[in-house]
């Protein structure tokens, strides 16, 4: 009976034993949610900066890149704001704000600056893989609009970075440049369009590829897919447990992370808000999805070669602005209409219909209504395109191909986007935020990106941002310092302040992605617009 005792009780120690050894979970230093642009430029930079970082990515799909970052999900522009009209507005006493699509450009070329970098080291490429020399236009109809297109050009031709920008009104010239938008057209229709060639067509979902498998072959980083990360818990060193579901196998794990990003798209706020960081508390989205027309006519596609960019409606979001677009997808050369905005309350493309409403909480509820009353154009807007028929698609493509037939083109469902919904400083309401925000722990510990457009083009530069805040102390160090401005030399300057430097990045990377480039040359002290 004794010796049955002793027995029992070993087995009962032994078992807990096991449980406690079984309940451990490996510690790594980074943890990246999500398989897309933003997480695997942010791994890459790290890498370069300390070789000797552990880092695993959990992607819930079968490959990196399929979401925002494939290239049918997004635009493909390498934006830099040669033509989107969004970034340049029209404030009330008439002049142009340029502020924004300075600081855009410059953005892009920073991230010009770090793919140069890594195909000079070639560790990724070849780079027409995934960026392509493309013109970038702007084209507008209507008198009021091509005022405005006319003072936007002369106030960017006093921004050294927008040098080889062109403007006509004169329909022959824009017929030279884009013979399918005026091919057609009435001869006393009002246009205007301007026309700059140093502008690209980036296919992001490839890229994702490239900086994935510079990492996962060189055994730098660990890729999980079919892996959805759960939740987070706060452990007592102040590390991360994050908890991750096999899909497959429908089985879950733990793992400890010193750092964890959250690139997941759509699905980062739901993941935010469960780290319980105050910083996460207020935040809200409001999804907006997309669709294309995808040209199936070769003929029709080999006579376009740029993106062309129009003003967007009234209330519409910025994913939104129609363009005519040359795409460069897989090698293949494709021409794309829209996006068609429309209202889903999924937050991802393969999300639920319930990631909206299970969105709601008690800290973001009233900026949510806030900004929901305060957007009443935009959700007229979403409405009137959610029940567009097919007829007035075509109508909407026929204002920049006034020849297209429906036969030739097909409806393809594009991008899911979420855009962010804060409590804005000033008037303490909720307010409806284009762009992108990245939101830290104030540990460091914790990085998460929200929002949308011009997200990818600017990884590079939003990724320094998660670097400069999570990892200050290592920055501070000459290693990192010397690094970083060999990964990107203009690295804590201004192209736009420093014209010698502009150049010496822009050949370089002209050399190193195959692109165009133009001497950027001092232009006259600034000026309002007249």
């Amino acid at each position: 009976m004794k010796k049955s005792f002793i027995c029992l009780l070993c087995i009962l120690i032994l078992g807990s034993c096991a449980d406690k050894k079984s309940s451990e979970s490996e510690t790594v230093d980074v943890v990246l949610v999500g398989g897309g642009i933003m997480s695997v430029t942010l791994a890459n930079m790290l890498n370069e900066l300390d070789p000797d970082m552990t880092m695993i990515a959990y992607e819930r799909l079968d490959a990196v890149g399929q979401e925002s970052s494939s290239a049918w999900n997004n635009a493909g522009t390498g934006h830099s704001a040669l033509c989107e009209l969004n970034y340049t507005p029209e404030l009330k006493d008439g002049s142009i704000d340029t502020h924004k699509a300075v600081e855009i450009n410059e953005s892009f070329e920073i991230s010009k600056e770090f793919w140069s970098y890594l195909v000079g080291n070639n560790k990724i490429g070849p780079p027409k893989t995934f960026i392509n020399p493309t013109p970038h236009m702007s084209f507008v109809i209507g008198e009021d609009n091509v005022k405005y297109l006319k003072k936007r050009f002369l106030a960017l031709q006093k921004e050294p970075l927008f040098t080889g920008m062109e403007f006509s009104d004169d329909q022959k010239q824009i017929n030279n440049w884009i013979p399918l938008v005026m091919n057609g057209r009435d001869s006393s229709q009002k246009v205007a369009a301007t026309k700059i060639d140093i502008g690209t067509d980036v296919n992001y979902g490839a890229l994702t590829n490239e900086l994935t498998s510079n990492l996962v072959k060189s055994g730098k980083m660990k890729l999980e897919v079919n892996h959805e990360v759960s939740d987070f818990k706060r452990n007592e060193d102040g590390t991360w447990k994050v908890y991750i579901k096999d899909l497959k196998n429908n089985t879950t794990k733990t793992i400890n992370a010193k750092f964890v990003f959250i690139g997941a798209g759509g699905a980062t706020l739901p993941l935010l808000e469960k780290t319980h960081i105050p910083e996460a508390k207020g935040y809200g989205g409001f999804p907006v999805s997309g669709e294309w027309l995808v040209c199936n006519n070769p003929k029709i596609i080999a006579q376009h070669q740029a993106k062309v960019y129009g003003k967007a409606s009234v209330g519409s979001p910025p994913m939104s602005v129609p363009h005519l677009d040359t795409r460069i997808i897989d090698g293949k050369k494709e021409l794309l209409f829209g996006p068609f905005a429309g209202f889903s309350s999924k937050f991802l493309k393969n999300g639920t219909w319930a990631d909206l409403p299970a969105s709601f909480n008690f800290y973001n509820i009233r900026p949510m209504l806030e900004a929901g009353l305060d957007n009443v154009p935009l959700t007229k807007y979403l409405v009137e395109q959610v029940v567009l028929t097919p007829e007035q698609r075509l109508a909407a493509l026929q204002e920049y191909f006034p020849k297209a037939k429906m036969e030739d083109w097909d409806l393809k469902i594009a991008g899911q986007r979420v855009q962010v919904i804060k409590i804005d400083n000033t008037t303490r309401r909720g307010i409806l935020q284009f762009g992108t925000e990245v939101v830290t722990a104030s540990d460091g510990s914790v990085a998460a990106l929200l929002g949308a457009s011009p997200g990818a083009s600017t990884s590079v530069s939003i990724m320094l941002k998660v670097i400069e805040k999570c990892f200050k102390n290592e920055l501070k160090t000459s290693k990192w310092q010397e690094k970083i401005k060999e990964m990107i030399p203009s690295y804590g300057q201004k192209l736009s302040d420093n014209i010698p430097l502009a150049n010496e990045i822009r050949k370089n990377n002209s050399e190193k992605l195959g692109i165009v480039w133009k001497e950027i040359h001092m232009v006259a002290p600034k000026t309002e617009t007249p």
